[in-house]
């Protein structure tokens, strides 16, 4: 007899493969792979700050693991929109109080799975792709400057490709002056779906025909992963790459006990956090699984190359480890117990052992015992007085050398901005640190930034960055041709419409003349 369809219960089976890549010194990527909750988050804002931005938007999202099974999908998607808000609130609070950390910022695309619906929370261009009955679906648009110029028909998808700006993020979360509001969406879930999260370090070097290839055959949920990411890798992605799979499954019966179970995965950054994720979801979490291959492209021995590593070595991969909540940790004595209070257990000299607080010699001995904590509680108020003038030292030399450190940094950057309403280069990062710029501008161009167009300000109001003055140069060329091209376009008009005029003034002149012609031949005649 069938089923009926009360009974039956969709249930999530996922993983995560995230690797550092070829030339990036540390994984900016975060992830989680639950039964409930899938994430990707890909972190911005360099060394200091992408890892953190990331970590920080896993953190506030990973308790809906356990909060979305009751099974309300309006509450959990609201529950996820007031989540990545939160991580934003986070995100931009930390950087106030670490200004080595401005600029940060993350993506964020989730999927939840809630009484047969999928939710899906989106901010960046980190995509979700959905298998459904063997065909792929981009089920999330990247808000990023390229993605506009190809909406309103300025370029085409293969130009966007390489498009100078195509690493412009346009919504974000993270210490910037932009909408931070995830987009929403619920679909209805089917046996058999199939999800792919990942970062642009996937998405940006493979095809979505490639993906559908490699998600369509290729059944092993973590097998898939490991190909997609080694695939990216082998192709050039010169990016963190991560990807997230994860299958919905059909339980004929809801009641049994052996229904799916699997210990949800961290990857990437904040995996280095295991133990407070296992506290947010009250349950164990492990690490991703690591690469096993696909490094040994021209790339990546190219970036070894330059390491001065040798590029035949194949990298050492960090095992796999798995961390407990904090209750079960004090029961293993993973945590530092406290003191019990218990009385000492005295040996009198008859050899009888008594535990009496009555007894002389156990009260004795339970007056040296509080002796010897005040001794030592004193000792450990002196020695944290200390430790503490210690630290602040160490905090204002640490704070002065971030300060000089940030500024000898900022620097070696430049970017191009608005100069009194002129374009112009600028040496250093278009921010502050205590109200001091970290910024000044070297070259000015004739160019006004009044002529440009608003998608040119916009980019220019934010400070277009680049790693070496020559890049920025360059690219203010290329502002420039583009701006001589708009104006010759603007002046072919304008010479089209006088010539246009022109020719219906001559046109009109002659038409008069003829008709003068004519009216002085009619009289001749009658004459």
């Amino acid at each position: 007899m069938p089923t009926s369809t009360a009974s039956q219960q969709l249930f999530m089976y996922s993983t995560v493969v995230s690797d550092v890549g070829t030339v990036r010194s540390n994984n900016q990527d975060s992830a989680f792979a639950g039964e409930h909750l899938i994430a990707i988050c890909d972190g911005m804002g360099g060394h200091a700050g992408g890892d953190t931005a990331s970590t920080i938007a896993i953190r506030s999202l990973a308790h809906i693991e356990q909060d979305n099974v009751d099974g309300d999908v309006q509450v959990v998607s609201h529950m996820m929109a007031t989540s990545v808000m939160a991580a934003h609130d986070a995100i931009v609070g930390k950087a106030k109080r670490e200004r080595r950390l401005a600029g940060m910022g993350t993506t964020v695309t989730s999927v939840a799975l809630v009484a047969g619906c999928w939710v899906l929370t989106h901010i960046g261009d980190s995509r979700a792709y959905l298998l459904h009955d063997g065909h792929l679906v981009r089920m999330t648009s990247d808000h990023s400057y390229v993605q506009h110029l190809i909406d309103t028909g300025r370029i085409s998808e293969a130009e966007a490709r390489n498009h100078p700006q195509r690493n412009v993020v346009m919504r974000v979360l993270g210490d910037f002056d932009i909408d931070s509001r995830p987009d929403i969406a619920i679909r209805k879930a089917h046996p058999g779906d199939r999800w792919l999260l990942c970062s642009d370090g996937l998405c940006g070097v493979l095809e979505d025909s490639t993906l559908e290839e490699v998600l369509s055959t290729c059944a092993d949920q973590e097998e898939c992963a490991q190909r997609l990411v080694s695939m990216a890798l082998r192709a050039g992605s010169t990016d963190n790459v991560t990807a997230v799979i994860a299958d919905a499954t059909l339980a004929l019966d809801a009641d049994a006990f052996d229904l799916p179970h699997q210990t949800p995965l961290v990857g990437g950054a904040a995996s280095a956090s295991l133990e407070t994720i296992a506290d947010i979801v009250n349950e164990p979490v492990a690490s991703a699984p690591p690469l096993r291959e696909g490094k040994q492209s021209p790339a990546a021995r190219a970036a070894a190359l330059r390491s001065g590593k040798d590029p035949n070595e194949e990298p050492k991969q960090p095992e796999q480890r798995v961390a407990q909540p904090s209750s079960v940790r004090e029961d293993n004595g993973d945590r530092v117990n406290t003191d019990t209070g218990e009385i000492p257990i005295v040996q009198k000299r008859n050899g009888r052992i008594s535990a009496d607080p009555n007894d002389p010699e156990v009260a004795k001995a339970i007056r040296n015992e509080h002796i010897e904590e005040r001794k030592t509680k004193r000792s450990r108020k002196f020695r944290n007085r200390i430790i503490t003038i210690l630290i602040i030292i160490l905090v204002l030399l640490g704070v002065a050398g971030v300060g000089v450190g940030t500024y000898r940094w900022s620097q070696t950057k430049y970017y191009i901005g608005d100069n009194n309403g002129k374009v112009a280069i600028f040496q250093g990062v278009p921010t502050s640190i205590f109200g001091a710029k970290l910024s000044h501008a070297v070259t000015d161009t004739n160019m006004k930034t009044s002529d440009l167009p608003p998608s040119w300000r916009e980019q220019l109001d934010q400070g277009i960055s680049f790693d070496t003055y020559g890049e920025a140069k360059s690219h203010t060329r290329l502002i420039k041709k583009q701006l001589n091209d708009a104006k010759r376009k603007q002046e072919a008009k304008q010479q089209e419409k006088a010539a246009a005029e022109q020719k219906a003034k001559d046109e009109a002149a002659k038409k008069a003349a003829d008709q003068a012609a004519q009216t002085n031949k009619s009289g001749g005649d009658k004459s």
